[in-house]
């Protein structure tokens, strides 16, 4: 809430504090260039992204969530056509639905990797 208010003053602070370095009779444009980046957009960065974690965290916790209730959907569907095409008609080699492993021809949607013993 704060967070836009405060990173505005600061780099306000320091884009003076630039501006000094600058001017000054010792001070150098490289100098300026250093303390913005230094005392300014370094901090800046560190702090947006510190206080963004949270939302960033939700956001993930949200697209989960999605992703199981659209899985949760697309499976009660598969079920349901299933339940409906074994009632219809059983094929030749049985129900279409009977849930064998390769009764479509295609590769399973899990891969699963095969597990060797340790020597």
């Amino acid at each position: 809430m704060f967070i836009p208010l405060i990173v505005i003053g600061w780099l306000y602070v320091v884009v003076m504090m630039a501006v000094a370095e600058a001017t000054n009779t010792n001070g150098t444009l490289l100098g300026a260039i250093v303390t913005f980046l230094m005392y300014g957009l370094g901090p800046v960065a560190l702090l947006v992204y510190l206080l963004g974690a949270p939302g960033r965290r939700k956001a993930i916790r949200a697209r989960e969530m999605a992703e199981r209730e659209a899985a949760r959907i697309a499976a009660a569907a598969a079920q349901a056509q299933e339940a409906e095409g074994a009632v219809d008609a059983p094929a030749a080699g049985g129900p279409a639905g009977s849930g064998s492993p390769d009764a479509g021809g295609e590769a399973p949607a899990v891969a699963v990797t095969p597990v060797r013993k340790e020597t």
